[in-house]
């Protein structure tokens, strides 16, 4: 029963990390950003879900809606205020814009996690959700919600592949991951490729926040492990490689399920960290990175 439990609850969880690791490989790929407030913005999202719902009474498909929304403006908002100006800063050198990039957005993640536990305290959030009822898998009673969840991440993945893959804004995307000076050369615009790409990476942050709120519930003190899963994954996949983070996503998916179960939920991220290490040391650049 346990095991059958561990493997419905690590799929969700798993699922989730996968839609939002894709989102954060997206934009280190494209514009070369690792996002240290990510795990901030899904928080944000949530609370913004959680108030909508809760205390305005809006209901849960509006509350989930201005969750998301809430979580692009942030995204929005940390692309023009905290690393647009970086990027094109002349007072910085180039090869020092990255590690000032990092420690900003590090710093701004914890102003919004500082905020959110101002305004609304520490206390777990839960959204209302948008999928009612408990269903029997394998003898494993579990919350319509949990496979909800699962398949609105896969769903959201999907259309994603769809635009990257058939439509010639998603060409141009992929195009400028591959070579932005190239991308120039033929007449398209980087910083509109840039901020499309944030835009994107905002609605997936929001989807994925929203529906761990349904799932689990978050307070500000999840920033921390949620930016730590998050980086562990696409490191762990390997740094721009989309299917490396998939690939990543159900490992450390499972393995945070299996140590919050049989452990302790207090652990759940350390194995995931040591992997992290290990794999650094005999393989560098992920399971699938280019770089």
């Amino acid at each position: 029963m346990l095991f059958w439990q561990i493997l419905i609850d690590g799929f969700a969880i798993s699922s989730l990390y996968a839609l939002g690791a894709t989102g954060f490989t997206l934009i280190f790929g494209v514009s070369g950003v690792l996002n240290l407030s990510h795990g901030a913005l899904m928080v944000a999202a949530v609370v913004a879900a959680w108030v909508a719902g809760g205390d305005l009474g809006v209901g849960s498909y509006l509350g989930a809606s201005i969750g998301v929304a809430v979580g692009l403006v942030a995204t929005m908002l940390t692309y023009f205020v905290i690393v647009r100006p970086l990027q094109q800063s002349r007072k910085i050198r180039e090869q020092e814009k990255e590690i000032f990039i990092l420690t900003a957005t590090l710093l701004w993640g914890i102003m919004i996690q500082e905020l959110i536990a101002y305004l609304y305290t520490n206390n777990a959030k839960t959204v209302l959700p948008i999928v009612e009822g408990v269903v029997t898998i394998a003898g494993v009673r579990t919350p319509a919600n949990e496979i909800f969840t699962a398949v609105v991440c896969w769903l959201v993945i999907a259309l994603l592949w769809l635009l990257v893959n058939r439509t010639r804004a998603g060409k141009a995307v992929l195009a400028a991951s591959m070579n932005a000076r190239g991308v120039t050369l033929l007449g398209i615009e980087l910083s509109w490729v840039y901020m499309a790409v944030w835009a994107i990476y905002g609605v997936l942050v929001g989807i994925a926040g929203v529906l761990l709120g349904m799932f689990l519930g978050v307070s500000s003190y999840s920033v921390g492990p949620l930016t730590a899963s998050a980086f562990s994954i696409v490191v762990l996949g390997g740094l721009g490689s989309v299917s490396g983070s998939l690939i990543a996503a159900y490992v450390v998916g499972y393995l945070e399920t299996m140590t919050a179960y049989l452990v302790s939920p207090a652990y759940r991220t350390i194995p995931a960290l040591l992997l992290l290490v290990f794999v650094m040391y005999v393989r560098p650049r992920g399971l699938l990175g280019r770089r």
